[in-house]
């Protein structure tokens, strides 16, 4: 990274937990590039304060995670489609002091469904109905997918998300198979869930690909056991390198090439 000097330019990510991840991700980068950019990790208690920083100090972008990726609306000028489709935030850049919003969430998994060359014919199984799952479903919709279900155990968000986009709900996988399959919930993440198989191995078995968005590991249970069958998989660890990229592109207006995102995909998931 070049010695920290008046001139450079700051990004910076808003989160209840900060990680290292987009840091080591964008810092990788810039060093990279040769850019006079510098990435920087914050939490906040006081959200508008935080926004009211960033644009009046000129920070150029600004990350968004959980919490506040709804709250944030109220706080910037412009929603880009991306941000509209499902009325979330994931990234803000600040244009001399004109705030637009985007996902870059949704953004990832639009192109990844693109150039793994799902037909939209397919049928879907999409488990979970959180946040992240509104991305999911709102791209698989703008990507000319029909034949949708969404999975959730909790009726009302579930019937809700699936309702908004024209899908169907049910309340378990059971017996149910489809041509992919997406896990948009914490089953197999890094933690107490970290040994649940998010799918039956008769629905894995039967799918043509299988899509698990849970990043840490990236080689989830379910990830395993579509590898193992001989599917073809889409890892969390692709959408977090993904919408990453499209943030960086977003920020300084430069696009790296795939072996310069892949390896700073690699870097942001080393150990500390």
């Amino acid at each position: 990274m070049p010695i920290l000097n008046k001139d450079m330019t700051l990004c910076i990510s808003l989160a209840a937990r900060p990680s290292n991840i987009g840091t080591r991700f964008h810092n990788h980068l810039y060093e990279e590039l040769g850019l006079n950019f510098v990435y920087k990790a914050f939490t906040t208690t006081d959200l508008p304060s935080a926004i009211a920083g960033v644009r009046g100090l000129g920070i150029r972008g600004c990350a968004v995670s959980m919490p506040f990726k709804e709250e944030v609306i109220a706080l910037v000028d412009h929603l880009d489609a991306s941000a509209r489709a499902i009325d979330s935030v994931n990234t803000i850049v600040n244009d001399d002091g004109v705030l637009t919003a985007y996902n870059t969430d949704y953004l990832a998994v639009e192109r990844l469904l693109r150039e793994h060359g799902m037909p939209v014919s397919s049928s879907v199984l999409v488990q979970g109905s959180g946040g992240m799952a509104k991305a999911v479903v709102a791209a698989l919709r703008d990507s000319g997918f029909e034949r949708v279900t969404v999975v959730a155990r909790n009726e009302v968000t579930g019937r809700a998300l699936a309702d908004r986009y024209g899908f169907d709900w049910q309340q378990e996988v059971g017996s149910t198979t489809a041509d992919l399959l997406l896990n948009v919930t914490p089953l197999g993440m890094t933690g107490p869930n970290a040994e649940d198989l998010a799918y039956p191995e008769d629905a894995i078995a039967a799918a043509q690909v299988v899509f698990d968005v849970v990043a840490s590991p990236s080689e989830t249970p379910l990830i395993l056991a579509a590898r193992q069958a001989g599917i073809p998989v889409i890892t969390g660890a692709e959408v977090v390198a993904y919408q990453a990229e499209e943030q960086f592109v977003l920020y300084t207006g430069v696009r790296p090439s795939p072996e310069q995102v892949r390896a700073a995909g690699e870097f942001s998931r080393l150990p500390a």
